[in-house]
């Protein structure tokens, strides 16, 4: 967690390869991140960032990256998980309706929170062991931001997951949690033990942002 601009995003890039570092090196299982395969790479991150796109195909060619062969299963299971499932069956043309309302004239629009919820889906159905959520959900408020958030670690199990804010809601769940500030980390921890240092950035941050989420 931090504020904007602590670098946050950068970090999560360099880790999945997106951004290639100019000095250090990442190790993954005691080797060098540049020594995988890219393709096997990619294959270990399900990610769904801050910036939303919407591909202009059908809701289930968005979950499922257009696979000849989707596991029609996970699909729904994906989209039950979500919260998704009653919408998309009361659609006409259900999870084969087509999205982005100017790109043709049957398409249609989801809600901010809809749109929100489907490229959750699709890093479930992806299942990769590794889920990384980069403040998908940063235009929603705190509480929401936290339901969403626990739910999702729930539905991940006991895989590694990476969530990723500036808000303080949604790191009280977490197992570890480490605190970025100007491209460096500067405190890691749990949440009980980070708000013990009362001269650190956690604490100073928990009580400023107290009045959302403290009763």
């Amino acid at each position: 967690m931090g504020v904007n601009g602590a670098g946050k995003t950068t970090i999560v890039s360099l880790l999945m390869r997106l951004l290639k570092s100019t000095e250090g090196e990442i190790i993954v299982d005691g080797i060098s991140q540049d020594k995988y395969n890219i393709y096997e790479y990619y294959s270990l991150f399900s990610t769904v960032f801050q910036d939303i796109y919407i591909m202009p195909d059908t809701i289930l060619n968005n979950i499922t990256s257009g696979e000849e062969n989707p596991d029609m299963e996970k699909v729904y299971k994906a989209l039950k998980d979500v919260g998704l499932l009653d919408f998309v069956n009361n659609l006409p043309e259900k999870e084969n309706t087509y999205l982005v309302r100017t790109s043709r004239d049957n398409a249609i629009d989801l809600s901010g929170g809809q749109n929100q919820r489907l490229l959750l889906a699709r890093a479930l159905y992806k299942d990769g062991p590794i889920s990384i959520l980069d403040e998908p959900t940063a235009a929603l408020d705190p509480i929401s931001e936290f339901e969403i958030y626990t739910k999702f670690d729930e539905i991940v199990g006991d895989k590694t997951a990476i969530y990723i804010s500036h808000r303080l809601s949604s790191c009280r769940f977490c197992d570890d949690i480490v605190v970025f500030h100007e491209g460096e980390i500067i405190q890691r921890g749990s949440h009980e033990e980070l708000l013990e240092e009362s001269q650190g950035k956690y604490y100073e941050l928990w009580n400023a942002q107290a009045q959302y989420y403290v009763s």
